[in-house]
């Protein structure tokens, strides 16, 4: 059998390839129409904005306010880089069976996260986000921040023409389409809720009122989004600095690459005071916070200070946690202990961050009783319970955009960059994140091209990356790193008519990213940590045909749920990494579709609107709703 046909036994020419293939119904955009301030402005200048009511959130687009300087500073102006697309502890909850997520939300509902579900921009090139849980394909930096990477993606939704008296340019709507956001906001439709975030589209204030709301999502106007705005100066220590020059290298066990600045912890702290004021102003005595990773360290203990008694605060860290060795390397590691500790609820991708968090506080809070057995710790009065509950995907979303995917639109992307029509296809959906091990993987690959000769020309490997948060030197450094060795490398093997890697940083549609999860023979997630991962379980629900094998780091959250039917590999075993990838390619067709049909059924078991429910499940209990318990406390196993 040749390589080629090792690689796509399904295939035997194109229509055979794509006979099964369904064209996607092109659907038109709504338009909305906004009622703007006078003057065109929806921000009253004249007003006096509370300072500690300023918070923040993140994407790549500029947001646009009034001045301010220094941490204890009134309204502020700014722009980011958005980037971050991780059951009762120590045993993992099971998702208690329900007709639909919705039904288990609990009252009351405030999210507060640094991505918000819907942006206002003047501009029609819009970027996209890649944080609360989520990881966008475009070529932009997000999500309330999270690790847990997600081809998903955020694109101008809706437009419309406003007012004579204001900016003349067409408003556009980003609306979520995947990933973390996208499961919260029916939820929040549903129980009319309230979702607080950094407004940082250009138009964003523009459409609110004097408390700095509007009602989303625009063409139905279901629940409140309170917007938060912030200065360049702000953005760049809270969000550039501490979250991403601190915590995240911290969380992810890069103890060398942490760098302190001044102002940093200052206008953290700051920023979590403004999103615990925000949450003050809409927190009733039943209500419930939910807020999500690692930007808001301190707010919970802030906020439990100035809402009632009887509502409820939690929060899900969707990155890693250290270990206490690690973790002594936190500027003010007490502060973010005891700032998390103002939580009711703290959840976890996978016991082991569980874990290590118990670890912290019995050693950096020698007066908290930690019972690692319960799951709970008691710190000046309060109880935390912390628990451990893996993160899904819209895996039926996936399924159903990959059968729609047609021939056109594979052929087209495989004669965009190149691609010989009868190779295999390998594949890496990734943010330019140093966690994610892009170089470790290309290493791989060069080893499996060197011993494997039979295999040039007729496999090629596509990595996608997304640059994220290129103002840091550490990730300008990294992406230079990774250019370089997809270029050495392709000079090595690469021929006239063929190159072993094709490497883009091109925004890509989501539909041609569900062809290529589709078609792709193999598919390589080799973070050296991931909190989570989500782009592993794309992959995995949109493989229609079940044909493809999933090659997975050991050290991704996800391993702990795809461990058994997927490829294991260390992603600083470069050797064995080259041989898995051989592996891969010539696995038989019944052991592909074997793994892969195992795979579906976890993913689809274990969806997001499984895990959603699991939240609400946990929250209403928490919040003294007994009858919402968990059904069950037994630990899950890995399949």
């Amino acid at each position: 059998m040749s390589p080629a046909a090792a690689g796509h036994e399904a295939t035997s020419g194109d229509a055979v390839l794509f006979q099964r293939m369904r064209v996607h119904d092109e659907q038109s955009s709504p338009t909305h129409t906004y009622n703007l301030r006078p003057g065109g402005s929806g921000r009253d200048h004249e007003r006096n904005r509370d300072v500690d009511s300023e918070s923040d959130s993140e994407s790549d687009s500029a947001a646009t306010a009034t001045s301010g300087s220094g941490p204890g500073s009134g309204s502020v102006s700014g722009s980011a880089s958005n980037a971050d697309t991780d059951s009762n502890h120590p045993t993992t909850a099971r998702t208690m069976q329900t007709s639909n997520t919705e039904s288990s939300c609990p009252d009351s509902l405030i999210v507060v996260s640094n991505r918000q579900p819907y942006r206002h921009t003047y501009d029609e090139g819009a970027g996209t986000d890649e944080e609360n849980g989520t990881e966008t394909t475009g070529t932009s930096d997000s999500g309330s921040g999270s690790d847990s990477d997600s081809g998903s993606q955020s694109r101008p939704q809706n437009g419309a023409d406003v007012g004579p008296n204001s900016n003349t340019n067409p408003i556009s709507v980003d609306e979520p389409t995947g990933g973390l956001t996208a499961g919260i906001d029916p939820v929040l439709q549903e129980a009319n809720g309230t979702w607080i975030a950094w407004g940082d589209g250009d138009a964003d204030f523009d459409v609110t009122n004097q408390r700095d709301c509007v009602r989303v999502p625009p063409d139905d106007e279901a629940y409140t989004l309170r917007r938060i705005d912030l200065s360049e100066e702000a953005v760049d220590a809270y969000y550039r600095g501490f979250s991403n020059r601190v915590l995240w290298p911290l969380c992810h066990g890069f103890a060398e690459l942490v760098e302190e600045r001044s102002d940093d912890l200052e206008w953290y702290r700051t920023v979590n005071e403004r999103f615990a004021a925000a949450v003050a102003d809409h927190a009733s005595d039943d209500a419930v916070v939910w807020l999500q990773d690692y930007h808001f360290a301190l707010a919970p203990r802030m906020i439990r200070q100035t809402i009632p008694d009887s509502a409820s605060i939690a929060q899900f860290w969707h990155i890693p946690w250290p270990s206490p060795a690690t973790f002594d390397y936190c500027p003010a590691h007490e502060e973010i202990l005891e700032g998390l500790l103002g939580n009711d609820l703290l959840g976890f991708h996978v016991e082991r961050y569980a874990n290590a968090f118990l670890d912290c506080v019995r050693r950096f809070l020698p007066d908290a009783t930690v019972d690692h057995e319960q799951g709970t710790i008691q710190y000046n009065g309060q109880t935390t319970r912390v628990v451990a509950t893996p993160m899904g995907v819209d895996a039926a979303s996936y399924d159903q955009q990959a059968r729609e995917t047609d021939a056109e639109q594979l052929l087209s992307l495989f004669d965009r960059y190149d691609i010989p029509r009868n190779s295999a296809i390998g594949l890496g959906v990734d943010r330019l994140d140093y966690t994610k091990g892009i170089p470790e993987r290309l290493t791989a690959l060069e080893g499996f091209f060197a011993e494997n000769p039979r295999w040039h020309g007729d496999f090629t490997f596509i990595q996608k990356a997304t640059p994220s948060r290129t103002e840091i030197p550490a990730y300008a450094r990294h992406g230079d790193i990774v250019r370089s060795e997809v270029d050495r490398i392709n000079r090595r093997f690469g021929t006239d008519d063929w190159q072993p890697i094709v490497y883009t940083e091109d925004y890509v549609e989501h539909e041609d990213l569900c062809a290529l999860y589709r078609h792709a023979d193999v598919m390589i997630v080799s973070p050296l940590i991931d909190g989570m991962n989500l782009v592993a379980q794309e992959y995995v629900a949109a493989s229609v045909e079940t044909d493809g094998t999933l090659l997975l780091s050991d050290r991704a959250g996800a391993h702990e749920r795809l461990s058994s039917h997927a490829l294991t590999i260390d992603p600083t075993d470069v050797s064995g990494f080259a041989t898995a990838i051989g592996d891969a390619l010539s696995m038989t067709p019944q052991d592909r579709t074997r793994r892969m049909d195992a795979l579906r059924s976890s993913v689809f078991g274990g969806d997001i609107d499984d895990w959603m429910a699991t939240q609400f499940a946990l929250l209403r209990r928490v919040h003294g709703d007994g009858a919402a318990g968990i059904e069950s406390r037994e630990r899950t196993q890995p399949m």
